[in-house]
């Protein structure tokens, strides 16, 4: 697995954080995590794992060829505002990849291709 490329932002975070509080982000090809995260021994776990949930994003935007990653992931969110309400985003199919495999630190080993299709 590739390193990721992980910065520290409350300032992008927060302009980006509309509806909920976000801890990180992943926009292509950078993590982008809160600034109390950086090199902070109370969050190291975390921070673990929150940047192999994000890694499982950019794994996900590198089969979708980033652009089409993000018109899918807006498209489906807005689908499921409908159904899911305020839950929408829990219910995206990358949000539910990311989250039942984050804790999963080999994932992205064994992770087969386009794995976020059985979370639709």
């Amino acid at each position: 697995m590739n390193i990721p490329k992980v910065k520290y932002s409350d300032k992008i975070l927060n302009s980006l954080s509309w509806f909920m509080s976000i801890g990180g982000l992943t926009l292509w090809p950078y993590i982008i995590l809160r600034e109390k995260y950086r090199d902070n021994k109370l969050y190291t776990k975390k921070v673990i794992i929150t940047i192999n949930h994000e890694s499982i994003h950019i794994k996900q935007q590198q089969e979708l060829l980033v652009l089409p990653f993000y018109l899918w992931y807006f498209i489906e969110w807005f689908l499921k505002l409908f159904i899911y309400g305020k839950r929408s985003y829990y219910e995206i199919s990358f949000e539910r990849e990311a989250y039942n495999n984050q804790d999963n630190l080999n994932y992205l080993k064994t992770r087969k291709w386009y794995s976020f299709l059985k979370y639709l």
